[in-house]
């Protein structure tokens, strides 16, 4: 098995990452994320991993992935369409600097999925970024 890490372009908040996923899945199924880029290692992405979100800054939740097909983009240019489960996952929030694409997130290095129904894990979304970002830091969400 084998992750993916992403970050989210577009929305700022977990929140408005399920809005966009949920319309998505409404409007134009199965649900999937686009990248310029195939995964070499499908096989093992597919066995059981993950594609990680980074979210204003932080690995903030994961969604696992069902498996990968190639699509295009309106210009027909080839992009690789990643097919996720609509569950979304909350994990462990761990600062992340910026980069670009994805890269492979080995299972041991990956963060742990935050129990739900957890009360320190409820509303941390309704925070504002810059508190939640200091939380982080501080090692105490």
């Amino acid at each position: 098995m084998l992750h993916l890490i992403k970050l989210c372009v577009g929305p700022k908040d977990v929140a408005a990452l399920a809005a966009l996923q949920t319309e998505r899945l409404r409007t134009d199924p199965p649900l999937r994320a686009w990248t310029r880029m195939f995964p070499k290692r499908i096989d093992e992405v597919t066995n059981g991993g993950s594609i990680f979100w980074v979210i204003g800054g932080f690995v903030r939740v994961r969604q696992r992935i069902l498996g990968l097909r190639e699509e295009a983009w309106d210009d027909g240019t080839p992009c690789a369409a990643l097919l996720l489960d609509p569950d979304i996952v909350a994990v462990e929030a761990r600062p992340m600097k910026p980069f670009q694409g994805w890269r492979y997130l080995k299972p041991e290095e990956a963060p742990a999925d935050v129990a739900r129904g957890r009360p320190a894990a409820r509303g941390l979304d309704r925070l504002p970024p810059a508190l939640r970002r200091d939380l982080a830091e501080l090692c105490l969400i």
